[in-house]
């Protein structure tokens, strides 16, 4: 007979799964239906999580004294941030990053690693424990290694992973290196989006097996890509879905006016009929194929710039920020953008020619494009490993 006391938990996991159910293209798994009904999420959140308020932001919301709104989170098929900023309140907004990923995410990465139990799995960045008590669940007893870098964040995962029984081996420690301990694995899952896929990771993998992380490109953090690991490289293609918190020794923290333009620039006046809209915003597509194509260019967007007859602003920059460019909106006309273009690099002009080259390839969605990994370089192809989406007239900054 059914507890009552866990009536609530069920109910919800219940509705969770149906919304699971929903945001997937296809039914859950009866493994991971299983799993995550043995393993319900709660008991993987803090006290205390971060919700968004109704002025743009996030607020925090305590287990005590808000119990039915933090319940509500734990099982809604959405995001929910555990920790802002690397663990420090975010005076903007746009800094706070999700650190339990939403449900749906979860279940069809889990889904697209191909376990069975008796594999052995490296998980990169352990995050709540929750995806690792899940993977614990499905695969058995000393199967499941996780790598977290954050000390805080991995204690908190050791709690409840240790309070659930289930048999993880958990590390605190550089996920990029992954953990060669216990390898070779049979498959690898990050947690973290990478730019760079580690040379590590397919090292510690064996030939056939599969590494699944999310994707990140300066331009745009979003994709998940699937490797298949061979014995000198590792290929595969990405999937329009998601988007993580960027590895932390992969990460530019770079701002406009504090690290790129300078008042002794003289930039190079030019105009353009390319909305500067069409690169940036929800233009997911477009903005995915030219970070392929571009590989270390980064925007930012500035509105009501105090700039006489410029209504906004689309600046672009290099990750190493030696080369701008800034197109200006008047706010009126939508055929005519003045450019202002400077450095080594004439960043607009390479923005304008990657665009129409995804317009000549019939605007490529992201499944259309690949990864190739060796220990020295990776490159970006579309449709076939043979056809490099990467221009070639210019090497990414390192």
């Amino acid at each position: 007979m059914t507890d009552p006391v866990h009536r609530p938990e069920q109910a919800a996991v219940r509705g969770l799964l149906r919304a699971v159910d929903e945001a997937l293209d296809g039914p859950v798994p009866r493994e991971w239906k299983e799993a995550v009904a043995a393993v319900p999420r709660h008991r993987f959140l803090p006290d205390r999580i971060w919700l968004e308020n109704n002025e743009g932001g996030y607020g925090p919301c305590d287990l005590p004294t808000d119990h039915q709104r933090w319940f509500e989170a734990a099982y809604a098929d959405a995001p929910v941030i555990t920790q802002v900023n690397d663990g420090q309140a975010p005076a903007d907004p746009a800094d706070a990053w999700p650190s339990a990923s939403a449900p749906s995410i979860v279940v069809r990465m889990l889904r697209d690693l191909d376990v069975r139990p008796g594999m052995n799995v490296l998980e990169i960045g352990t995050g709540t424990g929750w995806n690792a008590a899940l993977l614990a669940h499905r695969l058995g007893p000393r199967h499941v290694t996780s790598v977290e870098i954050d000390s805080d964040v991995s204690e908190q995962a050791w709690a409840s992973l240790n309070a659930t029984g289930l048999d993880v081996d958990l590390i605190c420690g550089d996920g990029s290196l992954g953990w060669p301990h216990r390898s070779p694995y049979e498959r690898i899952i990050s947690t973290c989006s990478v730019r760079r896929v580690p040379w590590a990771w397919i090292e510690q993998t064996r030939p056939g097996g599969i590494i699944l992380t999310p994707w990140d490109n300066p331009l745009l953090c979003w994709g998940l890509l699937k490797l298949t690991v061979e014995r000198d490289r590792a290929q595969g293609r990405f999937s329009p879905h998601s988007a993580f918190m960027l590895m932390r020794n992969q990460r530019h923290d770079l701002r406009i006016f504090r690290d790129v333009v300078r008042d002794d620039h003289v930039p190079k006046e030019s105009a353009t009929t390319l909305p500067p809209w069409n690169i940036t915003g929800d233009h997911w597509e477009a903005r995915f194929a030219l970070g392929l194509r571009l590989g270390d260019v980064w925007t930012a967007w500035e509105d009501e710039p105090d700039v006489d007859g410029v209504a906004a602003r689309l600046w672009i920059a290099t990750t190493d920020a030696r080369s701008w460019a800034a197109v200006d909106h008047d706010g009126e006309q939508h055929d005519h953008f003045t450019v202002w273009q400077h450095g080594p690099r004439r960043l607009w002009d390479e923005i304008e020619a990657a665009h129409h080259w995804w317009e000549q390839h019939d605007r490529p969605t992201p499944d259309r494009f690949g990864l190739t990994v060796t220990e020295n370089s990776q490159w970006a192809w579309l449709d076939r490993p043979t056809c490099p989406a990467r221009a070639l007239d210019h090497k990414e900054s390192r």
